[in-house]
């Protein structure tokens, strides 16, 4: 885990000082811990997490996925995003299709009662 948090203090090109003071730890803390004279504490990994939400729990603690989950989630959610849009879509267009054949039944229906009522206005005339 040590090796893990110098490459997010790495990875965000601070100093051990200004990581420290970033998440509020007290730097002789974090630096007998990252030399290994104390264990991680559980503090200083909530810290950690807790000021940087896009590093993954799971890889901070276990070592496994990516470091950031930023990346993964924003392209997963964007996956499902677009497929809802889709889904959405493709209703929409299935309402407009049911509605464009309705409005042409009603057209269709209003043209023949035109013509009836043209021919009884025709015939009443004639009578």
């Amino acid at each position: 885990m040590i090796s893990r948090i110098k490459e997010v203090i790495a990875y965000y090109k601070l100093t051990d000082r200004a990581f420290a003071i970033k998440c509020g730890i007290k730097q002789n803390t974090l630096s007998r811990q990252l030399n290994g004279v104390s264990e991680i504490s559980v503090p200083t990994i909530n810290a950690i997490l807790d000021n940087y939400d896009d590093i993954s729990a799971e890889w901070l603690l276990r070592g496994k996925g990516e470091m950031l989950i930023s990346a993964n989630q924003s392209k997963d959610e964007n996956t499902e995003r677009i497929s809802r849009l889709v889904d959405t879509i493709a209703t929409l267009q299935g309402t407009i299709n049911e509605q464009s054949k309705t409005i042409q039944a009603l057209q269709e229906k209003e043209r023949r009662l035109n013509g009836e009522l043209a021919m009884l206005k025709n015939e009443r005339k004639n009578g």
